[in-house]
């Protein structure tokens, strides 16, 4: 390690590195920005992490993130939404794009990622079997299979179909296509080829 750069420095560049989408240079740049701060910014930070480790779990119903001494978490106990309509996302970043439309009222299920053969990510390592638990206990009458329009997301949502097979269920996919806005000429073939299976009546 080059003398240049302490001990400490190269470690909080490293740690990072280790989060999604932050590459060595993103991660210096924050760790010297860190650096030239404030105390009182870094502290507050490092105090922030210590707070989302301590005082957050999952739901122990829809595995969503959840306040410490709120269980269920909130969507799960607010009695105004359809205890019948049930969306299954893969993470619980995916509930917050879904809240933000304000459309929909039902309640939610995260897998907590999607199957991936490659990975090495199978049924077992997803919140599949208390999905399937509360498809069978809960009196869903509508799934929605809100995985992400990637090759894992669709295999895991065929999946979900597979297994869920027999029940009186309706199972319905989120629409997939063209962008609101978007121009016909820049969208690439596999979003085309989507829109137009997913074409409705006028």
């Amino acid at each position: 390690m080059s003398e240049a750069l302490p001990h400490p420095v190269q470690r909080l560049i490293e740690a990072f590195t280790r989060l999604p989408g932050i590459g060595p240079k993103t991660a210096s740049r924050l760790t010297y920005h860190l650096l030239r701060a404030p105390e009182s910014e870094a502290l507050e930070l490092a105090r922030a992490l210590e707070e989302m480790r301590t005082d957050t779990k999952l739901c122990s119903n829809c595995f969503n993130v959840t306040v410490v001494g709120v269980d269920p978490c909130g969507i799960c106990s607010d009695e105004t939404r359809l205890a019948g309509v049930l969306c299954v996302v893969e993470e619980p970043l995916d509930v917050l794009a879904i809240e933000r439309t304000e459309q929909f009222r039902g309640r939610y299920h995260v897998l907590h990622g999607a199957l991936s053969p490659v990975e090495g990510v199978g049924p077992e390592d997803l919140r599949i079997a208390e999905l399937v638990e509360r498809v069978a206990h809960e009196g869903i009458g509508e799934l929605i299979l809100a995985t992400n329009p990637t090759l894992e997301g669709r295999a895991t949502a065929l999946y979900l179909k597979q297994r869920l097979t027999g029940q009186a269920l309706r199972m319905t996919r989120l629409a997939i296509g063209l962008p609101s806005g978007g121009d016909l000429e820049y969208a690439d073939v596999l979003t085309l080829s989507q829109a137009l299976e997913g074409r409705q009546e006028l």
